[in-house]
């Protein structure tokens, strides 16, 4: 079992704490997560919570995750960073490939990135880049990427991106993973077919174990059963050891989460934060790895 720290909802002047503790106690992840704007009305619905409301509210602040990555990753050493999630569509696949290729490349190859497809049609609107279709998009942006991070000259002739030969520098010394996130059927088939790896929302352990078993089954039909996958999530039932055993059991490879709420801590002190971080390593990690 790995271990990853959500970074969503702190206070950006936390960041590099938080990085710095958990690189330090053998954290694994931390995970950022991405949007650009609040519209102060929202029409379009959430699809993670009941009535459609988001689980935040407008002042919440979202950082650009790769200034926050390349901030984070100059001051640790080791541990890995994981957008959850990224909203793909919402960019243009030459400057996503440029941002996290070079976040790779001074991070030491410490970044997996975590995509979406996201929900809010009004930043779609906002950042010029068109909500219909923004699946097969995003599948195709994949392809794009994947050919500009060799750092060859490459060239591409599909539906939605066309280029004739050319090369993008620098390039990642290794494949930069991607997870999928979303709980579509489409989602999952994604992450089973192109990513290597699902991340979450929250969900109870039954309920991974049901959508392991449905990656499993997808990823036999693409014939990618035997190759590694991520499977990162959030669980509102585990809570000790012998819960994320049971995630193990269930599928789950990487737990995420906030430790510092194990032990009372509050968002707004960054003390009680760290000190839930070394607590969480010391007391969990020697009896899950």
């Amino acid at each position: 079992m790995r271990f990853a720290i959500s970074t969503a909802f702190s206070d950006p002047g936390h960041w590099l704490g938080l990085a710095r503790a958990a690189d330090e106690s053998g954290w694994d992840y931390l995970l950022v997560s991405d949007h650009v704007v609040h519209p102060e009305t929202i029409a379009s619905p959430y699809p993670y919570t009941p009535d459609g409301s988001p689980r935040w509210e407008s002042p919440t602040p979202w950082p650009d995750p790769w200034v926050a990555v390349g901030a984070m990753a100059a001051v640790t050493q080791r541990v890995r960073f994981c957008t959850g999630i990224y909203v793909l569509p919402l960019r243009n696949p030459f400057v996503v490939a440029k941002a996290v290729g070079t976040a790779a490349v001074f991070s030491g190859d410490r970044v997996t990135l975590g995509i979406g497809m996201g929900w809010m049609k009004e930043e779609f609107e906002l950042l010029e880049q068109p909500f219909r279709a923004r699946g097969r998009r995003a599948d195709e942006m994949l392809a794009v990427m994947r050919k500009l991070w060799t750092g060859d000259m490459v060239e591409h002739h599909g539906e939605f991106y066309d280029f004739p030969r050319l090369r993008m520098s620098p390039a990642p010394r290794k494949p930069i993973p991607i997870v999928v996130g979303g709980l579509s059927e489409p989602a999952l088939r994604r992450a089973a077919r192109l990513g290597d790896g699902w991340i979450s929302d929250i969900h109870t352990t039954d309920e991974l174990r049901a959508i392991a078993a449905t990656l499993h089954r997808y990823r036999s039909e693409c014939g990618r059963a035997g190759e590694p996958f991520e499977l990162i999530a959030a669980a509102s039932d585990a809570f000790d050891a012998d819960g994320y055993r049971r995630l193990a059991d269930a599928g789950v490879t990487c737990l995420q989460t906030m430790p510092w709420f194990f032990y009372g801590g509050s968002m707004d002190d960054l003390g009680q934060k760290v000190d839930g971080i070394r607590r969480f390593a010391d007391e969990i990690f020697p009896k899950l790895r």
